[in-house]
């Protein structure tokens, strides 16, 4: 195994990397392995010292509410009794915390120190406790469409951007310096890469958020954002949602999918990029509130299921990290078993830590009793604990649990990350359709009208295009235009040199067909017979719906970083190497290829 820098300082600079191997050394923020033995003496002597409540706390998981630790915050009383973060953390014992914008954990990057650092100070200073355990702390970052923290936190377009550009080295540095910045600001965890394999375009929660729709390109993908994550940006990493889900048209947030595909599909298409994750040395797996039947068939959701957790991915496929369940909140997993009785569940299945459990103090009591009882061994349950605790050993928590402030401005949003950023997204824009030769556009004096999807989107990128000597007009419809809407931007669209129009899943009209406003609003403007630039700025499904497009680009994403890069390529300072990371079919047709895996034009 080699690693290699070609230009690195500690913790800032810009990652120009190169990788050859499989695995990701453990190391600290600053990069130290810890010792092996050390590890190993401070895992066995904690446990020896905790009681039973501490060892089943570090089995949860849990959002709180609040900016910082120690202001109270009514809405935390009704889930656990208590009103400050830093009691919650105290009473129950965590064994972590999720940031959510919800939850208001996640403002700024100052915000989100003095949170972590008041979180640690309470997990490592509980009273009358023999043991000191830093939290794990962690965020859905994995960038593009899931992405909690903002700028000044540097943006990238994520999953399936990066599989368009096809550069291993890419999503190997965006991971890296997301994994940086985040661990400068005191978070332990990055609930990324998304491993699933977008075979389904009609999958409504994974889509965009998937490196691809071919398995082997995921599946490298995968490996080399593990490689950033832990060997370089020093977060633990948690590949998700095993065994797949990316052949589902339900979203396990308010439903229970079903995946029918056979073991054998399971093998050839689900299966790559997980088992590359863990070859890559993840930390965590992430499970999925789905059915597998071809894996268990007892109807179960994967997240309860012996079989597929402890069978599939622990005994045939290797692994030894820590799994951890998605939220125990989403509907998928609360159908068939009250919330104290799933996470029994989960942990028998083989789960080591619960995440969001909905009802945390009735799970709590539930899982003390399955123990006392028997129906969860007391070996069973150590070993589960010894897992979550090597990790954080491993990961550097026991050395390093606060985060400096005072270093933040050296990491996060440097402007050789946001340089990284910018080139890496650039190399990601694909061009579809250029019928007409509309692209590049001549911007310097030209009268162009930006419409479509996304106050700020399409703000962006006016601005953008403005940049490079045009002049423009934006009218906003959002995901829904009306009719008075579509025929207001018809009339400004009148004189004008040129039309660029964003959609945003304008292909789903599957719950609701007011997305079809999307649908109806390009057509009208490409009958006013002003050249018509249309730029999917989410799923690239959307050109299958929008008639003959004749000027089409995908950006993935509708991150100002996607969005900036689009309009570089409009202007022609960029030329489009970005193609398909999936197969586009026909509307209606999922069997006939419009535009097919690969495809991409350039100037």
């Amino acid at each position: 195994m080699t690693w290699t820098l070609s230009r690195r300082t500690a913790l800032t600079g810009s990652l120009a990397l190169a990788f050859a191997g499989a695995s990701a050394p453990a190391a600290s923020a600053t990069g130290r392995r810890p010792d092996d033995g050390r590890v190993h003496g401070w895992v066995t002597s904690t446990m020896a010292r905790m009681t039973l409540h501490e060892k089943i706390g570090q089995l949860f998981v849990q959002q709180v509410y609040g900016s910082d630790a120690s202001t109270p915050d009514a809405r935390n009383v009704p889930l656990y009794g208590l009103a400050t973060p830093a009691e919650i953390v105290q009473k129950y014992a965590l064994g972590g915390v999720i940031y959510f914008a919800w939850t208001d954990s996640v403002k700024n990057p100052e915000q989100i120190t003095g949170l972590s650092n008041g979180l640690q100070e309470a997990a490592l200073g509980r009273r009358d406790s023999k043991v000191r355990v830093p939290l794990t702390l962690s965020v859905d970052q994995e960038q593009g469409v899931v992405t909690r923290i903002g700028p000044p936190a540097t943006q990238f377009p994520g999953s399936m951007a990066l599989g368009a550009g096809r550069s291993t080295d890419d999503a190997r540095t965006a991971a890296a310096i997301t994994g940086q910045e985040l661990r400068a600001m005191g978070i332990t965890t990055n609930f990324a890469p998304v491993a699933d394999t977008n075979v389904n375009p009609l999958n409504p929660v994974i889509g965009t958020r998937s490196f691809s729709s071919d398995p082997d390109l995921a599946a490298a993908m995968v490996a080399a954002q593990v490689a950033g994550y832990q060997g370089y940006g020093g977060v633990m990493a948690s590949a998700k949602h095993f065994p797949g889900h990316g052949d589902t048209a339900t979203d396990s947030h308010v439903a229970f999918p079903v995946i029918t595909h056979s073991r054998a599909e399971w093998e050839q298409l689900d299966a790559p990029p997980f088992q590359a994750a863990i070859t890559a040395g993840i930390d965590m797996v992430m499970t999925a509130h789905l059915a597998f039947p071809a894996l268990d068939d007892s109807g179960d959701p994967a997240t309860l299921s012996r079989p597929i957790l402890t069978g599939v991915l622990r005994e045939e496929l290797g692994f030894e990290g820590v799994i951890i369940t998605d939220s125990l909140e989403m509907q998928g997993v609360r159908d068939r078993y009250g919330d104290a009785e799933v996470a029994v569940r989960a942990l028998l299945a083989g789960a080591d830590q619960l995440l969001m459990s909905p009802a945390l103090e009735d799970a709590f009591a539930a899982i003390v009793d399955a123990v006392e009882t028997g129906r969860i061994d007391r070996s069973e349950l150590d070993a589960k604990v010894r897992r979550v605790l090597t990790l954080k050993a491993r990961r550097g928590l026991v050395e390093e649990a606060f985060a400096d402030p005072d270093a933040l401005d050296d990491v996060v949003g440097t402007p050789e990350h946001l340089a990284a950023a910018a080139a890496i997204t650039d190399r990601t824009t694909t061009l579809l359709r250029n019928d007409d030769g509309v692209l590049p556009m001549s911007l310097p004096g030209a009268d162009v009208l930006v419409a479509g999807y996304g106050v700020s989107t399409t703000a962006t990128l006016a601005a953008g295009l403005q940049r490079h000597g045009a002049t423009t007009t934006v009218r906003q419809t959002g995901t829904s235009p009306t009719d008075a809407q579509i025929a207001d931007a018809v009339a400004a669209a009148a004189g004008r040199d040129a039309v660029v129009v964003t959609t945003m899943k304008a292909w789903d009209t599957r719950v609701t067909d007011k997305r079809a406003g999307q649908q109806k609003l390009v057509a009208a403007l490409r009958d006013t017979g002003v050249p018509v630039v249309v730029v999917a700025t989410r799923d690239p499904y959307d050109i299958a719906y929008l008639g003959d497009a004749p000027t089409y680009l995908a950006t993935y994403s509708y991150s100002p970083v996607a969005i900036e890069a689009v309009a570089r390529v409009i202007a022609g300072e960029v030329t489009p190497t970005g193609t398909l990371p999936v197969d586009i079919p026909v509307a209606g047709d999922p069997n006939t290829v419009l535009f097919p895996y690969g495809f991409g034009l350039g100037y």
